[in-house]
């Protein structure tokens, strides 16, 4: 669905757009790190093992510091978004993702004294990331090719087995995990406190910067679902 023709409509809602950027960039990847040090260092460390502390802080920053790209398009047509809004929010935020994901990782696991593994870093932004998107824009132009009509029943093919592919991802990363799950759920209910935390402040403060510029309900929702919103 992701059209980067629609980067040219940035302009129409640029006070949104730019909330969005400074929430989903320079707010939650940060805010993500000092609670993780917070809570994983301070708050729960009595609980937590300390072989594991770096570990949890690192997860934690991987999980925030990018935007979910995919389920953004759901949310923003429950809530009632300008879907235009949300298409070039999407498009621009999957090109910052290409050339931000692995500094701002780099820098934040550095900040906290983790070892940055770059290769796997690079590794991660091409095959999940890069790789995805390229793919994904092909197949768009070779439908397009075939006429507007072609690509649009495409879609409507398509749309259920996109939700139903990220419920079933869901499913299968909890069903590999769900051993530990099991065997530490004290540990996952601490490590949920800082998640819950970012993710309710950001999307309070993506909305309400939106409304302070004015912006309506129909552009300041998606830009709060979206500037909490996490790339898992």
């Amino acid at each position: 669905k992701v059209d980067f023709g629609a980067l040219g409509q940035v302009g129409r809602h640029w006070r949104g757009i730019g909330v969005t950027l400074f929430v989903n960039w320079a707010i939650k990847p940060f805010s993500m790190a000092l609670l993780g040090w917070l809570f994983v260092r301070h708050v729960f460390a009595a609980w937590l093992p300390v072989d594991q502390l770096d570990s949890y802080i690192a997860g934690l920053i991987l999980l925030a510091a990018a935007p979910c790209t995919a389920m953004v398009f759901v949310w923003s047509r429950l809530a009632g978004g300008d879907p235009l809004f949300t298409l070039s929010q999407v498009a621009l935020n999957d090109t910052i993702m290409v050339f931000a994901f692995a500094p701002i990782v780099g820098l934040l696991l550095g900040i906290s004294s983790i070892t940055v593994p770059w290769d796997t870093l690079l590794t991660s932004v091409v095959l999940y990331i890069l790789v995805p998107v390229v793919i994904a824009q092909l197949v768009r132009r070779a439908l397009l090719r075939r006429g507007q009509a072609v690509f649009d029943r495409m879609l409507k093919r398509v749309a259920p087995m996109s939700i139903g592919a990220l419920l079933l991802t869901l499913v299968l990363l909890f069903a590999f995990q769900g051993e530990a799950i099991l065997q530490q759920p004290l540990v996952i209910a601490m490590l949920a406190v800082p998640i819950l935390i970012q993710v309710l402040f950001n999307a309070w403060l993506a909305y309400w910067l939106n409304r302070r510029a004015g912006e309506p309900h129909s552009v300041a929702c998606p830009s709060a679902l979206i500037g909490a919103s996490n790339f898992f």
